[in-house]
């Protein structure tokens, strides 16, 4: 498996905001839990939310030229992610900014750590 490289953000602006998890996330339902794990099913998903992880935030752009997907399959793929609560978007005018949700990941772990 190929490692991650961390980017850093070409501009402050770039950086999704409100990343900071709560202290002490609570355990998510059981059909939360299962949709989070049901969204990191998928191998490219995985290395998705690695890719943000080591970067502070990415364009749909810099994702797709890491995979050999097609766009279209990138998008999907953040969208899953983004409806699980495991990532988060900004806005940075006709682009859209994609950064791991720390809030999403704690309760993950604090779902799995219930189990």
């Amino acid at each position: 498996m190929a490692t991650v490289q961390p980017r850093p953000a070409t501009r402050s602006s770039e950086v999704c905001h409100g990343t900071t998890p709560a202290p002490g996330a609570a355990a998510p339902d059981d059909d939360t839990i299962a949709a989070m794990a049901k969204a990191l099913g998928h191998p490219a998903r995985v290395r998705i939310v690695r890719l943000l992880a080591a970067r502070d935030t990415c364009v749909t752009g810099d994702l797709v030229a890491e995979f050999p997907l097609a766009q279209s399959t990138v998008s999907g793929h953040l969208r899953i992610l983004r409806e699980a609560g495991l990532v988060q978007t900004t806005i940075d005018g006709p682009r859209t900014r994609y950064c791991v949700s720390a809030a999403g990941l704690a309760a993950l772990k604090a779902g799995i750590a219930s189990l």
